[in-house]
């Protein structure tokens, strides 16, 4: 594929599957086509625009550089991915731990809105600073560059022996000490080297409650299996990583604690009610919700006995839209899990499981396994008008404003 896919006149229509009610997950069947957009998104900060006069800085304001975007750029915002979509050589191991000049053409070309980084792409501390520092002089708008450093077993940078950071055992050993200042210390500590290192959002820290010992993905992640414990124990997390300047990211919405199934293999389901989950896994979400988290990343559990469309979380707007947002009342970033996992991957396309997770709320679309294949559906569906460009915009100034919010926008 060429670097400059944007640049092509035609528009390759999508065969999109729509979001289907049906009461099977495997109801929507695979397909792999991608098309390309009619124009290249424009650059839309001038030389004059980095000017340091008052006049200038006003741009800066969501809401002006959001009406100053084209709608492809506002596309590629929605999407946080791996470095190595950024190129379309599959056989180019390089750049898991180089930015090449293509990497950088994609950054520009589709206004990547996030990076999301892993152990293949974390080699030493001198690495991982040029690494990011290439990645975000790329690009006009600066980018979330995340990673998930939970601390415990889930964690990029302190599991590798190169890096000299402080070591946490585990979430479950910090709860069990039931002081909330050793979550705070925590969060601190882990945001403290993450800010260095030049990253600013941190997928943590987990909000599950770890309620079923059959639970293979959760376990010894979790602060415990006491909500309130936990609500404690993440909102302190949180506060630390915060006071370092950190983005941080409440997970796996509404629960994953009592599940015994793992997403990244395929389907799992909770068969718990609203009103259960309210009285348990919901607990620590609503009080991080209170505390004013920065985002809430979605899982791709199936809730069977809560919603009618038997869609995955991520994609189900009854639980995004009518649980999260207009019940429990969130309107920050909502992220969802990882698209590349199985529970997505296995019975939906990239195209399809993007667009449903944009109609159902969602503000930003993670790690699809084929990125310009979600780029691509959710342009073809604003253009047949599945999806308004209005709500595409309401995502955007969630994620422009949380930008300018930690200072990634000045």
């Amino acid at each position: 594929m060429k670097k400059k896919i944007i640049s092509t006149i035609a528009i390759c229509l999508l065969a999109l599957y729509g979001c289907t009610n049906s009461n099977s997950i495997t109801d929507v069947s695979k397909n792999t086509s991608s098309g390309t957009v009619a124009t290249e998104p424009s650059t839309f900060f001038s030389e004059n625009d980095t000017d340091s006069t008052t006049e200038s800085k006003s741009v800066t304001l969501p809401e002006e550089i959001l009406s100053e975007m084209t709608l492809e750029e506002k596309i590629g915002q929605l999407f946080i991915i791996r470095p190595e979509k950024l190129s379309f050589d599959e056989n180019d191991s390089s750049c898991l731990t180089e930015v090449s000049d293509e990497m950088l053409d994609t950054i520009s070309s589709y206004n990547i809105g996030g990076i999301c980084m892993f152990k293949e792409n974390i080699i030493s501390p001198e690495q991982v600073n040029s690494y990011i520092d290439a990645l975000q002089n790329g690009s006009d708008l600066p980018m979330f560059i995340s990673v998930d450093e939970e601390g415990g077993l889930v964690a990029r940078i302190a599991n590798c022996d190169t890096f000299d950071v402080t070591k946490y055992e585990s979430m479950e050993a910090i709860g069990s000490t039931d002081n909330p200042d050793n979550a705070k210390e925590m969060g601190s500590t882990i945001g403290n080297y993450l800010n260095d290192y030049g990253f600013n959002l941190d997928f943590a820290p987990v909000a599950d409650v770890n309620t079923n010992p059959e639970n293979i993905v959760i376990g010894s992640r979790a602060f415990g299996n006491d909500p309130n414990l936990v609500a404690s124990m993440v909102n302190s997390a949180i506060d630390g990583f915060q006071s370092q300047n950190i983005m941080c990211c409440v997970k796996h919405f509404p629960g994953h604690g009592d599940t015994t199934g793992d997403t990244h293999d395929g389907y799992v389901s909770i068969n718990k009610t609203w009103e259960d989950l309210k009285s348990c896994e919901l607990i620590p979400f609503i009080a991080a919700i209170d505390n004013n988290v920065d985002t809430i990343m979605v899982a791709h559990i199936t809730t069977p006995n809560i919603t009618s469309d038997k869609l995955p979380a991520s994609m189900s707007y009854e639980i995004v839209t009518e649980k999260l947002r207009n019940e429990l009342g969130y309107n920050g970033v909502v992220i969802t899990d990882a698209m590349e996992m199985g529970a997505i991957a296995d019975n939906y396309t990239s195209a399809t499981g993007a667009v449903c997770a944009m109609k159902a709320g969602v503000d930003i679309i993670l790690m699809p396994e084929d990125f310009t294949e979600a780029y691509y559906g959710i342009y073809e569906a604003v253009m047949n008008g599945e999806l308004s460009e209005e709500r595409i915009d309401e995502s955007v100034l969630r994620i422009l404003t949380l930008k300018e919010r930690y200072g990634l926008i000045k």
